[in-house]
């Protein structure tokens, strides 16, 4: 929890980003019949639906950048998160020095997926750039993608979505709409705050 925490003490660095990176599958959900308008501009929903399958939502956040990303796969896979580990280092930070990747500590999250994926040369130039920082079991929380996530699902995904295409373009408009405001995380609970308000996680000496 401390070695997250401290990472989220550091000062903007443009190269060296610290970047959050969480999943979540998303229930792909059809209307069985198409809503309609009401008075008042009210529209009505049927409350039967017709499941079209999952999707899977990775979130990409840099808090102190205002940046964030949706990448949108069939499922997660150690291959589908080594691409997406990839995306980061190459397209998103292809001039950051270092990045911080701070993400939960998963089965499917493993280094060798890389070597999987791409050839070793590749593969090792992309683990060159990245640190990684792994939240606690039961410590979500401090992953600032995870909230990322919270507030997609509210602001951007507040109907019910049919398709992987239109799942894309939800996600992208909200995201695109996020970072045109340059929306930055604040985060308030440092290494202090966590040794009194948690006191009871410490071991006692």
């Amino acid at each position: 929890m401390e070695e997250v925490l401290a990472v989220y003490e550091r000062p903007y660095d443009p190269l060296h980003p610290t970047v959050c990176l969480d999943e979540s599958p998303h229930q792909l959900i059809g209307e069985h019949h198409a809503p309609f308008p009401a008075s008042k501009g009210i529209v009505h929903l049927d409350y039967e639906y017709t499941r079209e399958g999952t999707a899977d939502m990775f979130m990409v956040a840099e808090p102190l950048g205002g940046r964030r990303e949706v990448l949108i796969r069939d499922q997660h896979t150690r291959l589908d998160w080594a691409e997406v580990v990839a995306h980061i280092v190459e397209e998103m930070y292809p001039h950051a020095e270092k990045i911080t990747l701070v993400q939960d500590n998963l089965s499917a999250q493993k280094k060798s997926a890389l070597y999987e994926l791409f050839a070793p040369e590749r593969a090792r130039a992309i683990l060159e750039k990245l640190e990684f920082v792994f939240t606690p079991k039961h410590g979500s929380w401090l992953n600032i993608a995870e909230i990322e996530l919270s507030v997609l699902t509210r602001q951007g995904l507040k109907t019910r979505v049919k398709s992987k295409e239109a799942l894309i373009r939800q996600c992208t408009e909200w995201y695109e709409m996020r970072n045109d405001k340059a929306s930055i995380v604040d985060w308030q609970f440092t290494t202090k705050d966590a040794r009194i308000k948690l006191k009871r996680l410490y071991p006692s000496v």
